[in-house]
């Protein structure tokens, strides 16, 4: 399950992606817009920009803007910059070290196709994709 952030997450990309503008978007405009406090969107927002997903500039026209075009993000880094690994289980998460278990493991089949699903799912959808839906 997607926290509110996560999700709130992709509402903010979204709601930049739709206003087909290079300037910087006032992040009060978008919490008004989507209906969402300033304060957690701020939290979010500085996470998006961590993660190289949005610059952000401070000032009388400052606000954040997408670095990226629509069409080049992927929803699945969108959700795991914020929520972390979709995995769904530890041992196929990146990075994740060799399991001991995995030869004698009668499901690590049945996981590897479901995260290859959900992998595929949120990683050939893109930005774009949601704000022309």
């Amino acid at each position: 399950m997607f926290s509110t952030k996560g999700r709130y997450a992709l509402r903010v990309m979204i709601d930049l992606a739709e206003q087909h503008s290079d300037e910087y978007i006032p992040l009060k405009d978008v919490a008004e817009r989507q209906d969402i406090s300033k304060k957690y969107l701020e939290i979010i927002a500085k996470e998006l920009v961590n993660g190289k997903l949005l610059e952000g500039a401070s000032g009388k026209h400052g606000g954040y803007r997408l670095v990226r075009k629509p069409s080049e993000y992927s929803v699945g880094e969108i959700i795991e910059l914020m929520e972390g690994s979709i995995a769904p289980v530890a041992c196929l998460a990146k990075d994740a070290a060799p399991c001991p278990k995995e030869k004698k493991c009668k499901t690590i089949s049945m996981w590897r196709e479901f995260y290859t699903l959900e992998h595929s799912f949120f990683f050939n959808k893109t930005l774009e994709d949601l704000v022309n839906s």
